[in-house]
């Protein structure tokens, strides 16, 4: 693997290979000291051209912890605010002497350009309503910690699936290891063409989550409403929300996800999303040593 572009090009044997790593990586997370020397002298560039929180912070952190240095880049008070193009821009991190570089964009396919154009790694870190493969990562080994398997699971994925680029990993993922996935939500979000993919389809929300043991639920994004995609903030919470009477037609130990932000009220009530059924949290702490993985798998950590 040269590069970390997305789920869907991954073997069945990569993807449990990565989760077996992160698994094993985690246990640094717990210790008093949270370091281990395997990156050590390894420069990374975390690239992010698009706002970012949790995945910006969460590969800073799994670098750090492996002993990498980190040069973190923001679009904003940079050369391309006076007209210097990306290309030329992570050109100029490759001449830096980073060792891989973390990319983040508004435009799906930038990474895959990227990595046609630069001599070290490329790890997409979300491009557009594409691929967010490091996000699926997490969300495979939560679920996997959890039921202890991923094979024979039924996973329901809610809201906007149409814009939303951890759906499509997603999907990718938990096919590729075995699980059945359901699609739901508004007509004008979630497309019968998915059924092609392998995915099953309805915007019934009691139909979708029936059953289910794993509930991912997608941020719904605010501007939709504006585009006329969505029905008013309070008949979306009623038909497609997941509140804790919705949650009762899934599996009565069913795990509910989010990948963040939330919006509280609309697509999960905060009850559900602090409750004993939400894996958020846990989907946090992974997502560092799912980042740790990757990075121990493309620098050379697993030769060593």
């Amino acid at each position: 693997m040269d590069d970390f572009l997305g789920i869907a090009e991954l073997s069945t044997k990569t993807l449990e290979d990565l989760l077996d790593t992160a698994q094993a990586l985690s246990e640094i997370l717990s210790r008093p000291i949270k370091k281990v020397p395997t990156l050590r002298g390894r420069a990374i560039a975390n690239a992010f051209f698009e706002p970012s929180t949790r995945t910006r912070n969460a590969f800073e952190l799994a670098a750090k912890y492996l002993s990498a240095d980190v040069v973190n880049f923001s679009s904003t008070g940079s050369s391309l605010e006076k007209g210097e193009s990306v290309w030329d821009t992570v050109k100029t991190l490759e001449a830096l002497g980073v060792d891989a570089v973390v990319v983040r964009h508004r435009e799906a396919g930038v990474p895959q350009l990227m990595a046609e154009r630069l001599a070290i790694p490329v790890i997409n870190a979300g491009d557009g309503e594409h691929e967010h493969p490091t996000q699926a990562l997490l969300d495979l080994l939560t679920v996997r910690q959890r039921f202890g398997r991923l094979q024979g699971l039924r996973v329901a994925i809610v809201g906007d699936v149409l814009h939303s680029r951890v759906a499509r990993s997603d999907l990718y993922g938990f096919l590729a290891l075995g699980a059945r996935v359901t699609l739901v939500g508004p007509p004008g979000l979630v497309s019968e063409e998915w059924r092609e993919w392998g995915a099953e389809v309805t915007w019934d929300l009691a139909q979708g989550i029936r059953g289910a043991h794993v509930v991912q639920v997608l941020r719904i994004q605010r501007e939709r409403q504006a585009q006329g995609l969505l029905p008013s903030w309070q008949e979306y919470r009623e038909r497609w929300g997941i509140t804790r009477e919705h949650l009762g037609w899934a599996d009565p130990n069913v795990l509910v996800l989010h990948p963040g932000p939330q919006n509280r009220g609309v697509e999960i009530d905060s009850e559900v999303l602090e409750g004993a059924q939400s894996a958020v949290l846990d989907q946090v702490r992974n997502g560092v040593a799912v980042r740790m993985a990757v990075l121990y798998r493309l620098l050379g950590g697993a030769a060593e």
